[in-house]
């Protein structure tokens, strides 16, 4: 990883625990986020994955204003690192620790 490479991934690693520590507070069963990136193709590849407590809490969170809310949030953290993406949906996706559960057995 180059330093460049390095730098961004600490502001990514900064935006993206303030953010989880919001969405602890606000979200019912919200659990974590996490982040996946190809900096040979940055910021296209970048991809940050929500993760809640069951399936059932991720689809009222889905169906609910709040992914909205959670949309918004994470946008306005990247752009306090001055990461500016035209579309967060596209870098955004879900998933439940019970589908993770599923998946290992």
């Amino acid at each position: 990883m180059r330093k460049s490479d390095k730098k961004i991934e600490n502001k990514l690693r900064v935006a993206l625990t303030d953010v989880c520590e919001i969405a602890l507070k606000q979200f019912i069963g919200f659990e974590w986020v996490t982040h996946l990136v190809n900096y040979n193709n940055f910021p296209s590849s970048l991809k940050v994955i929500c993760v809640f407590d069951s399936n059932d809490n991720l689809s009222h969170f889905l169906k609910s204003n709040n992914r909205r809310e959670l949309e918004v949030l994470i946008q306005r953290k990247f752009f306090e690192i001055d990461l500016n993406l035209t579309s967060i949906t596209q870098h955004l996706s879900y998933d439940s620790e019970e589908s993770n559960q599923k998946r290992k057995n």
